[in-house]
C-alpha cells in the first residue's frame, strides 16, 4: 500500500487506558501493515488495534481520543502536537476503506441499473407499443369518423369539397376501381393526392380537370394509397402528435380539436413521402391499372420516373377502362367552373 509505505516508521506517545475502572499510561504508538500497536517504553507490545476497526470517538477535536470498534471503554489519546500520526491514522483508514467491498454501494447500483432499465423501457418501448396497439384495435368506423374530422379541418384551407349529384356515381366508380372507401375532390390546398384515417383519399381538383386519361387521376389513389400502406394515416397521425395522443384515443375515442389541427397542418405543409418505384408498382399491379400515365403526370420528360415507364406491370395487356367517358367527363366538371 503506497500511503503505508510513508507512515511506516512513525511513532507517538499516547494516554492509553485498557478499560474505565484502570489508570492511563503513557505509552509509545506505532503504525504497522494494518495495526496501530501500543507499547511500553520497553518496547513491549501491550496490544494491537486493527486501523480498519478503529474508531475516533471525537472527530475534530483534542486531544484525539480513539478505541477499537465496539469498545469504547478501551481508549488511546494522542494530543494534537502528534499530528503527523494523527494524519496518518486518518489517510491510512481512508484507503483500506477504499479497498474494502462495499455490499451497499454495489446493492445502489444494481438498484439504479434496473430503475435506468425501467425508464429505458418507459420511453423507449412503452410509446411505440402503445401506439402500434391503437392502431390495432381502432375500429374502422371510428377511424371513418377521424377521417371526416380531419377533412373538415382543410375544408377551412383549401374551400368545401365539390359536390355534384350528376358526378358521384362517377367518383364511386373510380374509388371502386381503384380499391379505397371514398375519393374526395378538393378545389385547393392540395398538391396532388392524400390518405386519410378510414380510407378516403383526397385529390386536387386540378387531377381530374387537366388530364384527358382517367388514368392519371386513378394512378395518384394509388399512389396514395401504397403511401398508405407504407404507414397507415392513423398511425402517421399519431406519430406526429406524441403518445399522449395514443393515450387519449385509446382511453376516450376522443381527438382534441388542437390535435386535429396541429396534424392537419403538418400534412398539407409538409411534401408527401417517397415511395420506392417496386413499392408503388405492386399496388398498380394488384389493381390492374397502368402507371405510364401517372408517371408522365408526375414528370413529363419521364426522365426521374423512368422505371414506372419501363416497369409499367400492365404494359402489353388488355387494359380494363378505368372509367366510360361519360362518367370522366361528369368527374371534371364536379367541381363546377
Amino acid at each position: 500500500m503506497t500511503a503505508l509505505k510513508q507512515y511506516q516508521r512513525i511513532e507517538a506517545t499516547g494516554l492509553w487506558r485498557p478499560s474505565p475502572d484502570e489508570q492511563r499510561r503513557e505509552v509509545v504508538v506505532s503504525i504497522g501493515e494494518a495495526t496501530l500497536t501500543i507499547s511500553d517504553f520497553n518496547d513491549s507490545a501491550l496490544t494491537h488495534w486493527s486501523l480498519a476497526a478503529l474508531e475516533r470517538q471525537n472527530p475534530g477535536a483534542y486531544p484525539a481520543i480513539y478505541c477499537p470498534d465496539g469498545d469504547p471503554g478501551e481508549t488511546l489519546e494522542l494530543a494534537e502536537t502528534e499530528t503527523t500520526m494523527i494524519k496518518a491514522i486518518d489517510r491510512l483508514q481512508r484507503a483500506i476503506d477504499r479497498a474494502r467491498p462495499h455490499p451497499g454501494r454495489l446493492r445502489w447500483l444494481s438498484v439504479a441499473g434496473v430503475a435506468l432499465a425501467v425508464v429505458a423501457v418507459l420511453l423507449l418501448w412503452l410509446p411505440g407499443a402503445l401506439q402500434r396497439h391503437v392502431v390495432s384495435v381502432v375500429p374502422e368506423i371510428k377511424q371513418q369518423e377521424i377521417g371526416d374530422t380531419i377533412l373538415q379541418r382543410i375544408e377551412r384551407v383549401s374551400g368545401k369539397a365539390c359536390n355534384s349529384p350528376e358526378a358521384q356515381d362517377s367518383l364511386d366508380r373510380l374509388a371502386k376501381r381503384t380499391g379505397v372507401r371514398q375519393i374526395v375532390i378538393l378545389p385547393a390546398g392540395l398538391s396532388n393526392s392524400l390518405s386519410l384515417p378510414g380510407g378516403t383519399v383526397l385529390l386536387n381538383r386540378a387531377l381530374v380537370e387537366d388530364h384527358e386519361d382517367p388514368a392519371v387521376a386513378a394512378g395518384y389513389v394509388i399512389a396514395a394509397r401504397a403511401r398508405a400502406a407504407q404507414q397507415a394515416p392513423l398511425d402517421d397521425l399519431l406519430d406526429r402528435t406524441g403518445p399522449t395522443t395514443a393515450f387519449r384515443l385509446l382511453t376516450t375515442g376522443e381527438l382534441t380539436t388542437e390535435i386535429v389541427d396541429t396534424y392537419t397542418e403538418e400534412i398539407l405543409a409538409e411534401p408527401q413521402p417517397q415511395i420506392s418505384d417496386d413499392d408503388l408498382l405492386a399496388v398498380f399491379a394488384q389493381a390492374a391499372l397502368p402507371s405510364t400515365p401517372y408517371a408522365y403526370a408526375v414528370d413529363i420528360t419521364g426522365e426521374s420516373v423512368l422505371g414506372l415507364i419501363e416497369a409499367d406491370p400492365m404494359a402489353g395487356r388488355t387494359l380494363e377502362q378505368v372509367l366510360p367517358d361519360r362518367d370522366w367527363v361528369r368527374l371534371q366538371n364536379i367541381c363546377g367552373q
